[in-house]
């Protein structure tokens, strides 16, 4: 569960300066978190076709898969459209949870789906870790029973002002990152994967890409010095096997 989480979050960081926010990003958000966890891989990403039923609650969510589809992409939409970031989290957070679109981890994923329109912005993130359990089921069993967000909202705000204040002290302690870094940061992992694991050659794998021609000499600079200090104990940054990458270093870093 642990490592499907790490893998959502890498997904969104990657997925959304692209892609923004839609539903096929927040169907793939539930894919990744629940990976290896539903006995039914068909219902990985797919509009709930089974009825759902929610322990401790009376609340019966809508059971037609049609309306839940049609209600999805409405939500999706009006966060589209609301200006605030804060206002957006909240109300995929709420709404998400709410309508129980997937066969299960519809938490997990309002939760991972809140932050898109914070990154979208360049908001701090928005992390549950603090918040008791009971704090949590009761905020919901408010919406749930009630369609009452008062608790909802006091949590939330309670909850983000502290994950402000730890993205502050993190990213006070840290560098600030190179914009071209940022900018090619999928590109860059493909690279180097193409070199480590199919043997291309950097021109090739840069040639690929097909990036324009003005920022070409400056990424295969940084191709350059990347592949230069991979090694067994930092290859996970590009999601490569420990023995795959020292097999590429034992056959002399071909292709550099």
């Amino acid at each position: 569960m642990l490592l499907n989480h790490k893998a959502a979050i890498e997904f969104i960081v990657d997925a959304v300066p692209i892609q923004g926010l839609n539903t096929g990003l927040v169907r793939n958000v539930h894919a990744v978190l629940m990976h290896d966890l539903l006995v039914d891989v068909a219902s990985l990403g797919a509009i709930r076709t089974k009825v759902a039923n929610l322990s401790g609650s009376t609340y019966i969510p809508n059971q037609v898969p049609a309306v839940l589809e049609e209600m999805f992409e409405r939500i999706i939409v009006k966060a589209q459209h609301i200006k605030n970031p804060l206002e957006a989290a909240f109300f995929l957070w709420v709404n998400l949870a709410y309508l129980q679109p997937f066969e299960d981890g519809n938490k997990r994923v309002s939760r991972v789906a809140a932050n898109i329109p914070l990154m979208l912005y360049n908001q701090a993130p928005l992390s549950f870790l603090d918040v008791d359990r009971d704090d949590y089921a009761l905020a919901m069993m408010g919406v749930y029973e009630a369609c009452d967000v008062s608790m909802a909202v006091d949590l939330f705000d309670w909850t983000y002002r502290r994950s402000q204040t730890k993205y502050k002290a993190i990213s006070g302690s840290l560098d600030s990152p190179d914009p071209f870094r940022v900018k090619y940061r999928e590109a860059l992992s493909e690279a180097v994967g193409s070199v480590v694991r199919r043997r291309q050659s950097m021109a090739n794998a840069i040639d690929s890409l097909e990036l324009p021609a003005e920022d070409t000499p400056r990424f295969q600079q940084l191709l350059a010095q990347e592949l230069n200090v991979l090694a067994e104990f930092n290859c996970a940054r590009y999601r490569l096997g420990m023995k795959e990458t020292q097999a590429w270093i034992d056959d002399g870093r071909p292709g550099q």
